[in-house]
């Protein structure tokens, strides 16, 4: 760690609630969006880890908002699995360790925003969804956090990034990157905007489903990639779902719908040889089967018929969103040569058109769930 760096994380780690004496402190993680510290305490002859995030204000507008939604969630939680009898109930969700000060974050003299969380021991995580027991044992923790919130009976939580899934709100960007079209990129996707605007009003059903409350509005996590999940180091079992930044107000079918964009893919979010791009269907029925298990109770009719549909729309929703930062000159995703976005959103057209091309069978597995 650079003086700098150390000067700073030291600067904050004493405005926050932790007891003991100071033993350490070190870079973790690969920060792609919050720099991410770990410190360690002597409280008592035990050595005790923290946490200490630095959050990204470029992403999130409001960091204080982020805290309110993180602690109503991660409170809820704990009761939930207090009645249910459950032990080890601080590795089973995240601690969040306020200021002396009682504020869920601190703000330092540069306008930073930094946040504490007791360090979750024991545990491992996974970059690669390994096998169809891995993609099982995902939907499953994702469907029974979705099960324990299902009940929640808090304050409504804030919108931290507004419209984030709102497929009619991307498509008025993409439209206005279109035309204005600043790098002149738009005569080479001439295929790729077809696919796009032909399935324009396809992909309008879970959006429009919540506006006219078909689908029921829920507490969502917007982020259900398989390095999202704690699993115990003895047991293999999940254990937490972590990276709370983005639990907001929205459809379960957002979670499901990334749930299958980021498990089912063969390759790579940006290969370049889109024929190695498929749909892996045994990876979709061990990950909706293991999802659908703790979800049924509170799954309805409707909802469970747009679970294969879901899949489908946030994988499009995420093709629009990186053609519209292509054309715009790449102004929002980080990338590695001119052409990264581009790349991206054509992987992400190939697995709908290989979804596509399996849909019957997709449909068959859905309509035979609980039978």
């Amino acid at each position: 760690m650079d003086t700098t760096v150390h000067n700073e994380i030291l600067e904050v780690i004493p405005h926050f609630a932790i007891y003991g004496d100071f033993v350490s402190c070190k870079p973790m993680g690969n920060g792609h969006i919050n720099s991410t510290y770990c410190s360690v305490f002597n409280q008592a002859g035990t050595q005790v880890r923290y946490t200490h995030q630095r959050i990204n204000k470029n992403v999130f507008k409001n960091p204080p908002q982020v805290m309110d939604n993180i602690k109503s969630v991660t409170e809820f939680l704990r009761k939930y699995f207090k009645n249910a009898g459950l032990d080890d109930i601080s590795r089973r969700t995240l601690t969040v360790v306020p200021c002396w000060d009682g504020k869920l974050y601190y703000q330092d003299a540069a306008g930073e925003y930094w946040r504490t969380y007791l360090l979750v021991e024991n545990v491992k995580t996974y970059e690669v969804l390994e096998n169809e027991d891995l993609a099982r044992q995902l939907g499953q923790i994702i469907g029974a956090f979705q099960n324990q919130l299902a009940t929640y009976d808090g304050p409504r939580l804030a919108d931290t990034i507004p419209r984030f899934h709102d497929m009619g709100m991307r498509y008025e960007q993409l439209e206005e990157a279109l035309s204005k079209d600043v790098k002149n990129r738009a005569a080479g996707i001439k295929d790729e905007l077809d696919f796009l605007f032909a399935n324009k009003e396809r992909g309008m059903v879970l959006v429009e489903g919540l506006k006219s409350k078909k689908l029921k509005e829920g507490i969502t996590h917007n982020d259900t990639k398989i390095n999202n999940i704690l699993f115990d180091e003895k047991t293999s079992s999940p254990l937490c779902v972590i990276d709370l930044d983005t639990v907001m107000p929205g459809t379960v079918l957002f979670d499901t719908g990334d749930l299958i964009r980021t498990a089912t893919n063969t390759a790579e979010e940006d290969e370049k040889d889109t024929s190695k791009v498929q749909f892996n269907f045994p990876l979709f029925k061990a990950l909706i089967g293991g999802y659908y298990s703790e979800a049924k109770g509170f799954l309805s009719d409707y909802e469970k018929s747009l679970l294969a549909e879901s899949g489908r729309n946030i994988t499009q929703i995420m093709a629009v969103r990186m053609i519209t930062d292509y054309l715009n000159g790449d102004v929002y995703y980080h990338i590695d040569y001119p052409e990264h976005n581009i790349v991206r959103a054509r992987t992400q057209i190939a697995l709908i058109k290989s979804m596509d091309e399996q849909w019957d069978k997709v449909k068959a597995f859905i309509d035979g769930l609980g039978k």
